[in-house]
């Protein structure tokens, strides 16, 4: 049996919103249309997906296995999409991925030098998509900051950095050279707490269900917009603060908490010469300690 990726990508809608009409919308078509596929679908597997009772639209067993593996086919399935229309244009090119604060020009500088002919290209991400642009083949290799989801890739580490914690100028700890994650325990932290742990596990906020839920924060201008204002702090790698420095945001060293592990990742199956060489390129020119102090404060 051949699955049907249209079919595929219908039943992740579902899954995603467990509720057809909403699905059907989504997906720009009449929601009989989508119900017809889905049991198209079931009777392909030979399995139910859904189960369709009394208290919604909710995944059977062998739905949340089926969303588990769909997941990963449908990302390769793009991947493979882009990579063909690629190499039918005739010329040969290498997208890298990259976090915020992390500089790539060495690593760039050093592959062109053998590969002049190949076009390079940058790709921007953020937390939530420094993996997902590695496996739909939006990015060839990327930068990224761990923790991610190391499932079906290849990682080489590169260099680990302290991380700060992004007060507003006027704030009472904004006067010290560093901070210990204690005194931090009544802040409002402008992210999710897991990325945090250290954090996690001695806050005030999320004992009693008391932490306010924060919006979804995607750029690194939103978040220090927010600690500006007043709203709350928040962590980032010390190249990241280094980075996007301003006069009315203080970076703080933080003596008890973890450093980020930054590293290089691409698809495991991947056999292109040019991302080994990337690999090779990126381990000589940017795999070295990085170890800077917070820059001073403009005060």
């Amino acid at each position: 049996m051949d699955l049907d990726l249209r079919k595929l990508r219908y039943f992740v809608a579902v899954a995603q919103e467990l509720h057809f009409g909403r699905a059907a919308e989504r997906l720009h078509i009449a929601q009989p249309v989508l119900s017809r596929q889905i049991r198209s679908l079931e009777d392909d597997l030979g399995a139910e997906v859904f189960d369709r009772g009394r208290r919604g639209t909710l995944l059977t067993p062998a739905g949340e296995q089926l969303l588990e593996d769909a997941l990963p086919l449908l990302a390769s399935a793009q991947a493979l999409t882009r990579r063909v229309r690629s190499a039918a244009q005739g010329t040969q090119a290498l997208t890298i991925g990259f976090m915020p604060g992390i500089t790539v020009t060495p690593a760039m500088v050093a592959f062109t030098a053998h590969h002049p002919d190949v076009s390079v290209r940058l790709l921007r991400t953020t937390w939530d998509d420094q993996v997902e642009v590695l496996l739909d083949g939006r990015a060839d290799v990327s930068i990224v900051r761990l923790p991610v989801d190391r499932k079906g890739l290849q990682m080489r580490p590169l260099f680990q950095e302290p991380r700060v914690v992004m007060v507003p100028a006027a704030h009472p700890l904004a006067g010290r050279t560093s901070v210990s994650i204690k005194d931090l325990a009544a802040e409002h932290l402008l992210q999710n707490p897991d990325a945090v742990p250290e954090w996690r596990d001695v806050a005030q906020e999320p004992q009693g269900g008391r932490r306010p839920e924060v919006p979804v924060i995607l750029q690194v201008e939103e978040k220090l917009e927010m600690v500006a204002a007043g709203a709350g702090v928040c962590v980032l790698p010390l190249s990241t603060a280094n980075f996007y420095t301003r006069p009315d945001v203080i970076p703080l060293r933080v003596e008890d908490i973890g450093p980020n592990q930054v590293a290089l990742a691409w698809v495991a199956a991947r056999r292109s010469r040019l991302v080994h060489d990337f690999a090779q390129a990126a381990t000589e020119t940017l795999a070295r300690p990085h170890t800077e102090d917070p820059p001073p404060s403009s005060d």
